[in-house]
């Protein structure tokens, strides 16, 4: 029971993130992911453990993660973070996929954003130019997840077009 005002409060926090949005990936968001504790019924649990996740936005920092967590109230321990990833419409890898989608596929793809996690944060935040590109399906994380195998080659041969451009570039 004294989770409660901590799950509470968790709730008025995703609520509070909701003001905020971000042009291609919408609002951050918090949820309870899981719920410990307890091993038995007819016992008070001796801890209760909330493990959350936290879609940030780019401009939140972990400071601001930080902070928020400590108004939920308990203890509270971040295991993982990743920077909010944004890369610049005009940059350079931008270019060179959208322009190799338009020659392999016939058309231009469209720029999007994903509110979920990615290694291309990490990969970015290493000083690599990144995009997300790649092949339709369906399932992700689920028992029957698929990608599209004609999608899958066309994804090949845009990402070999663009590897083609840049190291030609660098020349």
């Amino acid at each position: 029971m004294k989770a409660g005002p901590i799950l509470t409060a968790l709730g008025e926090l995703d609520e509070a993130l909701g003001v905020r949005t971000h042009p291609l990936l919408g609002r951050g968001s918090v949820h309870a992911s899981t719920i410990n504790g307890g091993v038995e019924l007819s016992s008070y649990p001796a801890r209760c453990v909330i493990g959350l996740e936290r879609r940030t936005l780019p401009g939140e920092t972990t400071e601001d993660i930080e902070r928020e967590l400590a108004r939920l109230g308990g203890d509270h321990r971040i295991l993982l973070v990743r920077e909010p990833f944004e890369v610049d419409p005009g940059a350079g890898i931008v270019s060179a996929v959208s322009e190799a989608a338009a020659a392999v596929l016939g058309t231009a793809p469209s720029m999007a954003g994903a509110s979920y996690w990615a290694d291309a944060a990490f990969i970015a935040a290493a000083g690599i130019p990144t995009v997300m590109f790649g092949s339709g399906g369906e399932g992700a994380h689920a028992v029957e997840e698929w990608v599209s195998i004609a999608d899958t080659v066309a994804v090949t041969r845009v990402l070999v077009a663009v590897a083609g451009e840049l190291c030609s570039a660098r020349t």
